[in-house]
């Protein structure tokens, strides 16, 4: 009795143990490859699958989601003969499951070695200049080097970046000092145009300054020029309407003379020939005073006499002053 029943527990556990290598859930973006007697039999999808237990085994299950695999420094030499370190990331994702398990041992391996002698090969057509600035065409010639190289590995290269490129210490100094150098050289022109254009316009302020003081005295001296004719027309109408004789012009002839001499820089004044008959006009004018000539005025008693009026002379020596 002992014995059936150790037998029946024997068989449930064998039971038990096919029904779970018969049964075979795969997730989601992950397949299966199953082998039968190690023969590849077939490749197990996501979801529910059936295999014969004991005869069919799960070999190996792949993720068929897109990978990121960053790979480490590798030095390369370029076309200069200099040796920059450059690391690299793949994204790469599994296409054939079948192919990546049999085509390849290890195809995260193969893609390393792969990458690597591609890039020396890409980099060593380069120099160091033109390596730091065509990253897009490395990345371009690369990709399309490991794509052509693992589509039989099952393995389909989306993106190949550059993550860093590192040139020697002493070119990195030297460098530095030539980037350091041009944003010196750039400020400095960039002030040398500032200083210029504020010069520029400073000129202009001032030309335009003058142009519009020279505008303005312009029509200063216009209006003062228009404001004197003005003047020398009224004075010359009121003269004629007043029709001055002789005597009131000789007396107005002598008080200008006094303003003529006037200066402490006058040491020569030319007395002019008109102001003698200036004089002979004031002295017939002064005779109409005297009793004899039938005015109004006299002297204090006594025989009039004529007054005297010299002749002034032509003209004077100078003056000491």
């Amino acid at each position: 009795m002992d014995a059936i029943i150790i037998v029946l527990i024997i068989l449930v556990v064998l039971v038990f143990i096919a029904l779970i290598k018969t049964i075979q859930v795969i997730p989601q973006a992950s397949a299966a490859i199953v082998e039968r007697f190690g023969r590849y039999t077939r490749t197990l999808n996501a979801g529910l699958n059936i295999v014969v237990p004991f005869i069919d085994t799960v070999r190996n299950r792949v993720d068929l989601r897109e990978q990121v695999v960053p790979f480490p420094p590798q030095p390369v030499i370029t076309q200069d003969n200099l040796v920059v370190n450059i690391d690299t990331v793949i994204y790469y994702q599994v296409t054939d499951a079948r192919a990546a398990t049999y085509e390849v041992a290890s195809y995260i391996q193969a893609i390393e070695q792969l990458t690597v002698t591609t890039l020396r090969n890409i980099i060593g057509g380069m120099d160091l200049e033109r390596t730091l600035t065509s990253r897009e065409e490395i990345n371009a010639a690369l990709r399309g080097v490991l794509d052509e190289a693992t589509g039989k590995w099952g393995i389909r290269v989306n993106r190949v970046e550059l993550k860093a490129i590192e040139p020697p210490t002493s070119i990195q100094d030297s460098m530095e000092k030539q980037m350091r150098a041009d944003r010196d050289k750039r400020a400095a022109i960039l002030q040398a145009e500032g200083v210029r254009q504020s010069q520029i316009l400073t000129a202009e302020g001032e030309k335009q300054s003058a142009i519009l003081r020279a505008e303005g005295e312009s029509r200063s001296a216009a209006l003062r020029a228009e404001g004197e004719a003005q003047a020398i027309r009224t004075v010359f109408e009121s003269i004629h309407a007043g029709d001055p004789d002789q005597k009131l012009l000789s007396y107005q002839y002598l008080q200008m003379l006094p303003k003529i001499a006037e200066g402490d820089a006058n040491k020569l004044w030319i007395v002019p020939s008109e102001i003698g008959d200036a004089l002979k006009g004031l002295g017939g004018a002064l005779d109409n005073f005297r009793p004899d000539s039938g005015g109004n005025g006299g002297t204090r008693g006594g025989t009039p006499t004529p007054p005297s009026v010299p002749k002034p002379p032509r003209e004077q020596p100078p003056l000491d002053s």
